[in-house]
């Protein structure tokens, strides 16, 4: 048994081992658990402790998908001899009424993070990937939704987790204005580990016994370097000294998403035997034995006499192999380069494989992205009908390469390269690749006629590298590190409607045209301000006008600077841009409004002044909330309907008196006002996004020219002669006075 999920609840005879376990979700430190065992089976708990392992972290709010940074990881770390490991799943969502029934999905993998494509776009050439294994959480009606996963017989080390919800709608959601539903989901992990397992030693033998059908039997062996082949013997398999019995032995551990177990089976008096090729170097393989029978009274005192051979290459004459060192270097977060020592070439010969080890052991390595190239010399290798063939693995190498091309360990699928004099560059790319060393193999064949490699040699120069992405994630993407309670790990977040693991699936990317296109349209839309600039000069509203000259000039470069494709152009810094788009829009209509009120002069300006600073201290603190642009307006219209009362009271009739005004300005400008929130409120989306913006902005700006005031009718625009006049009054009163004085 593997993987068995969907267990929903523990029987009902075992209610108190279950309060138990639970109440362990609570606990954030390594623990054992002194614990009543279970009814069935009670022999299950001799020699074994239940864990509840550290809570990878608080419980987490999803997010609908759109890339990878979407997905919540966690990060788990499953110790050795671990015999059962359960994930107990937790999902609940929010009260709302806008929260519905919402499917999660979660998936597990072994040794990094799993590389998972719900959206089903293509991954870049050359890429290899096996996908996750994941499981669905319906999130209905009910506050929490809880499942169990079960793995038996679980490697040891790095497990993680990823969950998310259905892919984005792409609605932009304008922060204050909606309440998003929150979905939470919380992951725990219990271990039941046994303690003192018997080590096998090889070339041993060892006699054990198997208790009951419900007790397996747990025995390990370490793997030593440079081992080839690993035998693992059942002589024999005894009841009560004289009863055959029936074993199912099973090496290795379960990986997700792919488990390469072996498991035999042994009936009769004979011997049982398998023979396992490349098996993982410096590591310790766990052995499981447990009895097909069905009546464990039967197999009180069965004894099983084991043993098990290892093989090194360094002993086997006909097992050489050349290895090349390689040196690493870590050139930066998730970047590390593997350089071939005194040779840039590699040779490459038929007799035995060329080996090169690249060291990603560390536990930081696999969140980036595994590169390999190989390049053939051409004038180091003159068969025609030659081929040099590559094998890149993990754990362990494949130390055979012959005309089968088999590229398989004991328990992992090799990647397989060839380069021929026809296709001298092979490439391989590998995202997220597991915690482990990785062994590339390499070796001369001769299809045709084995004899002419023989005394041939090839060169081949080995470029290996790990990087956080793949090419950066190209021209329409944007590499991100993400982290994770100290892990990190990275992804691609593409634009312009580019897609794929690294932003090269093109099946719905703009083209150049509609990428200019769309920075036209939110950049000369800001010129509608013209019209609203020119009547704030003419009608002397000089501070006004200066603001609104400042929104035009930084939404527009704002809007060039924010473009996802090619067509970009920044004048400054990308967030002084839009820290000053946002600032001159909210100013924009705080300055309207109070125009509007008719306050007098000396209490606008201060108005003006201390309004703007507390506008900057408002978008500094959360730049994308509503309030930021909602208070201000609710504010200023709180003192323009104060103002408007007071004349209407003071004047004894309506304020605006004429109706001419009320019909042919304000009444348009509110309208285009309200009209502009509700478009940048309510229907703005992501594909959408150039027309509703524009749309903003010439709404915005055409409201500001009807709603701005008209001028005094006691005073004329720009009247230069009684300007001049008056400060040549001044300057000659001046001259007089210090006259005077003289």
């Amino acid at each position: 048994m593997a993987v068995r999920s969907g267990e929903q609840h523990i029987k009902s005879n075992n209610k108190t081992h279950k309060t138990k376990i639970l109440k362990l979700l609570k606990g954030r430190m390594l623990k054992v658990i002194k614990t009543t065992p279970p009814p069935s089976p009670k022999a299950r708990w001799n020699n074994q402790v239940l864990h509840n392992l550290r809570k990878e972290g608080s419980a987490q709010k999803l997010s609908f998908y759109s890339w990878y940074g979407n997905a919540k990881l966690f990060h788990f770390r499953v110790p050795e001899d671990t015999i059962l490991l359960r994930w107990l799943l937790q999902a609940s969502r929010g009260k709302g009424p806008e929260c519905t029934s919402m499917q999660i999905t979660i998936h597990f993998r072994y040794g990094a993070p799993p590389v998972i494509n719900p959206l089903g776009t293509h991954f870049p050439s050359n890429t290899t990937i096996h996908p996750s294994y994941n499981q669905t959480i319906t999130v209905t009606a009910a506050l929490q939704n809880s499942t169990f996963v079960n793995i038996t017989n679980p490697a040891a080390g790095d497990w993680f987790i990823a969950a998310h919800l259905p892919e984005a709608a792409g609605k932009i959601e304008v922060k204050g204005f909606s309440s998003p539903c929150a979905y939470i989901f919380q992951p725990d992990m219990f271990v039941l580990r046994t303690i003192d397992v018997p080590v096998l030693e090889p070339d041993t033998p060892m006699q054990q016994t198997i208790v009951s059908p419900a007790r397996p039997l747990h025995v390990k062996i370490f793997i030593p370097e440079y081992t080839t082949m690993l035998h693992f013997e059942l002589r024999r398999c005894m009841v009560n000294v004289s009863m055959t019995c029936a074993v199912r032995v099973t090496l290795g551990s379960v990986t997700l998403p792919q488990s390469f177990q072996k498991m035999l089976n042994c009936t009769g008096r004979g011997r049982c035997s398998m023979t396992l090729d490349s098996p993982p170097w410096e590591k310790r393989l766990q052995i499981t034995a447990e009895s097909l029978s069905t009546t464990s009274a039967k197999m009180g005192n069965a004894t099983q006499p084991e043993g098990a051979s290892a093989q090194n290459a360094s002993t086997q004459g006909s097992s050489c192999l050349h290895n090349q060192p390689v040196i690493r270097e870590d050139l930066d977060v998730v970047s590390v380069r593997f350089r071939v020592i005194n040779e840039p070439s590699v040779p490459v010969q038929s007799e035995f494989p060329t080996l090169l080890l690249f060291n990603l052991n560390t536990g930081v390595d696999s969140g980036g992205t595994l590169m390999l190239n190989l390049l053939l010399n051409k004038t180091s290798l003159n068969l025609r009908n030659a081929s040099v063939a590559a094998c890149l693995s993990a754990a362990s190498p494949v130390l055979s390469l012959n005309s089968t091309h088999n590229c398989s360990t004991a328990f992992f699928q090799g990647y397989l390269l060839n380069v021929t004099m026809s296709s001298m560059e092979a490439t391989l790319i590998i995202p997220y690749p597991e915690t482990a060393n990785w062994f590339l193999s390499m070796q001369l064949n001769c299809p045709k006629n084995q004899g002419e490699c023989d005394k041939a040699k090839a060169k081949v120069t080995v470029s290996a590298y790990l990087s956080p992405c793949f090419d950066d994630c190209g021209t329409y993407g944007q590499c991100s590190l993400l982290r994770r309670h100290g892990y990190l790990y990275a992804g691609c977040s593409c634009k312009a409607g580019w897609g794929g693991w690294s932003c090269t699936d093109n099946t719905k990317a703009q083209s150049v045209g509609t990428q200019t296109l769309a920075t036209l349209l939110l950049t000369l839309s800001n010129l509608l301000f013209l019209p609203a600039i020119a009547i704030a000069v003419y009608r002397y509203y000089l501070v006004e006008a200066s603001v609104y000259i400042y929104t035009m000039f930084f939404s527009t470069f704002y809007h060039a600077c924010d473009q996802p494709g090619v067509a970009v152009m920044c004048i400054m810094d990308y967030d002084t841009l839009q820290y000053c788009d946002f600032l001159g829009s909210v100013v924009s209509i705080w300055v309207t409004i109070l125009c509007m009120s008719r306050v007098k002069k000396i209490l606008k300006y201060v108005l003006f002044v201390l309004g703007i600073l507390i506008i900057a201290m408002s978008l500094q603190l959360d730049r994308k909330g509503i309030w930021n642009m909602m208070g201000p307006c609710l504010f200023a219209l709180v003192i323009l309907a104060t103002a408007w009362v007071y004349l209407g009271v003071k004047r004894c009739h309506c304020y605006p008196s004429s109706w001419k005004r009320w019909v042919f300005y304000l009444l348009p400008g509110i309208t285009l006002a309200f009209v502009a929130i509700a478009v940048y409120a309510f229907m703005e989306t992501n594909d959408n996004y150039y027309y509703t913006h524009r749309i903003w902005h010439i709404l915005v700006a055409t409201s500001v020219a009807f709603l701005l005031p008209p001028q005094d009718k006691h005073k004329k625009p720009w009247a230069w002669p009684q300007k001049l006049i008056c400060r040549y009054q001044i300057c000659q009163n001046d001259r007089e006075e210090l006259y005077a004085v003289t």
